[in-house]
């Protein structure tokens, strides 16, 4: 008898707009219908149902017994570092028996920079693409590292793709913010900008940023700036997903912990090392909103091990 393979479990971030967390249940009932042969369930980390908990009892409830768990995130901050690993430590805790392995985040990937180029060709239409300024907007974080992916995501796709330039900023918790991204764009000499929102669905903050770009690109009329759609749900997308499962299905996991605040002492940043993270939230999702995930928790930095 064959050992069923195990199971995916989609551990998304959340977000207080109903339109992006059924955008997130929706794209975990694609990836069921694609993949039979897998149990697939999703939840959530935060400010949106169903909670990760949630999920990993539902597949507990078919069944499941081992399973991988993917971050449905672009880069690896707090939540993907610290809260998942911590929510999932306390699932095998209420369900003795299971298992699991942690996959890594989705980006920056080749086949995302795919969707990113798609997405800003939808708004050029036609304009040479040497004439344009791209600026991809990142949700920010207070984890450095996180922020410099951003920037390698930026970097990778100004390379070889013949876009005049592309900077970053970012609508959360870090500098540059919107504004002073496309004012830096502006000195530069950009006349023809594109803001790129760096998410996978809509939500709080990619409304936020098409609004601080409609309100800039309105107090500067003789400039030609233009807003992009987020990633969505595109078939690289789902197969991003699928190739993330079977690299922690397989053991192949490449975390990295390089330039991680909570083992490497960055210049301002010493005071992180070692210590044990606490839950947070985000003050720009929701102001009025508090983490429940109970007490802080020391950094799961093990991502390649099975637990």
């Amino acid at each position: 008898m064959t050992t069923p393979p195990p199971a995916l479990l989609i551990a998304g971030h959340g977000t207080r707009d109903d339109a992006g967390a059924e955008a997130f249940r929706d794209f975990v009932r694609e990836l069921g219908r694609r993949h039979p042969e897998l149990p697939v369930a999703g939840g959530f980390i935060e400010l949106s149902p169903p909670p990760l908990g949630d999920a990993v009892t539902e597949l507990v409830e078919r069944g499941v017994r081992r399973f991988a768990a993917v971050p449905l995130m672009l880069v690896s901050a707090g939540h993907a570092k610290g809260d998942i690993p911590a929510a999932l430590a306390r699932e095998k805790e209420r369900h003795p028996g299971i298992s699991y392995t942690y996959g890594r985040p989705l980006g920056p990937h080749p086949s995302l920079l795919r969707v990113l180029e798609r997405r800003l060709d939808e708004v050029l239409d036609g304009v040479d693409r040497a004439e344009v300024t791209v600026l991809l907007v990142g949700r920010g974080s207070t984890d450095p590292d996180a922020n410099a992916e951003v920037c390698k995501a930026a970097r990778l796709l100004w390379e070889g793709r013949g876009y005049g330039a592309v900077e970053t900023a970012f609508v959360s918790l870090a500098a540059p913010d919107v504004p002073s991204g496309l004012e830096r764009c502006a000195r530069l000499g950009a006349r023809r900008i594109v803001v790129l929102p760096y998410f996978l669905f809509t939500g709080i903050l990619p409304d936020r940023v098409r609004r601080q770009t409609e309100e800039w690109a309105a107090a500067h009329p003789g400039l030609d700036v233009r807003a992009a759609d987020v990633i969505g749900p595109e078939p690289e997308l789902l197969d991003l997903v699928m190739e993330r499962y079977a690299e922690a299905v397989g053991g192949d996991l490449r975390m990295n912990c390089d330039s991680c605040v909570y083992r490497i002492a960055l210049p301002g940043f010493e005071d992180k090392v070692g210590l044990p993270q606490q839950p947070h939230f985000h003050p720009d999702d929701d102001g009025d909103h508090h983490h429940g995930h109970g007490h802080g928790h020391h950094h799961g930095h093990g991502h390649a091990h099975a637990h």
